[in-house]
């Protein structure tokens, strides 16, 4: 099997340790990549504004945003895949009936679509984010696309109603007790990744990632070697190639050494 050309990278717990710091040796690692001719990139659940300082860091410029909704390559949008704003309304009127949080984010900004309830605080503060609680818009998705949503309820409510139409054309992620992405219902980073392959004239053998979470489990299955980290939840660590150490245990440099890139 050839050596990847191209390595993938989630961020939180994969990247990111649970200070929101990347590891010295992760750092280094990529820059060792990317002198060697292999190019790097990010597959995330966020938004390209909340990682700006991160992709600066590290001088990657392509990336697979909000779970392969959007879609960057060199700096350049390269696909885009909005949610319906008739669904989205929909979900907005019976969520707010349950007295459940939305925020909507698009590429630059988020905002709450309602009230914030503690659960949505508890959740947004868990990212760490470098920027203030998102101000109240309910016109939001009426003015701009938004490419993913964060509902924000406990896995013991009854949400049963979310797999029925028309909001069973979104997927709905759990990242969080208390936070769930939401989602095209055709959309995850194997579809982003898939998209950038296509246009980088690659096939997903020659791609590699490292991730740890839920919502990496389609993208770790996907490209030709995928590297689940030793803190993945276990769905992910099925779902690769191989297991590496934890992103406090220099993960990503010894997943990249093992097979052979460093």
């Amino acid at each position: 099997m050839s050596a990847p050309k191209i390595v993938f990278f989630d961020i939180d717990d994969t990247l990111y340790d649970q200070n929101k710091s990347v590891p010295d040796s992760t750092a280094e690692a990529i820059h060792t990549l990317q002198s060697k001719g292999v190019i790097t990139a990010i597959a995330t659940g966020r938004s390209p504004y909340m990682f700006q300082e991160l992709r600066r860091r590290l001088d990657i410029h392509s990336f697979v945003s909000f779970n392969g909704s959007y879609v960057v390559h060199e700096d350049i949008p390269v696909y885009k895949n909005p949610l319906s704003r008739s669904v989205l309304k929909a979900l907005i009127s019976r969520t707010e009936d349950l007295g459940w949080s939305l925020a909507l984010v698009n590429e630059a900004q988020m905002k709450m679509n309602g009230d914030a309830s503690e659960k949505a605080r508890e959740s947004i503060a868990s990212l760490k984010l470098p920027m203030s609680f998102p101000d109240r818009d309910p016109h939001f998705y009426e003015n701009y696309d938004v490419y993913q949503g964060l509902l924000f309820y406990s896995a013991n409510e009854d949400a049963d109603f979310l797999n029925q139409d028309p909001l069973d054309v979104f997927r709905y992620v759990r990242w969080h007790e208390f936070g769930v992405d939401v989602i095209p219902g055709n959309g995850s980073k194997a579809a982003g990744i898939k998209q950038l392959l296509n246009k980088l004239n690659l096939k997903p053998e020659d791609a590699c990632a490292f991730g740890d979470g839920n919502n990496d489990v389609e993208m770790l299955s996907y490209v030709g070697t995928g590297i689940a980290m030793g803190n993945a939840v276990d769905a992910a660590k099925k779902s690769a190639d191989l297991v590496t150490t934890s992103v406090h245990q220099d993960g990503i440099y010894h997943g990249l050494k093992q097979i052979g890139l460093l």
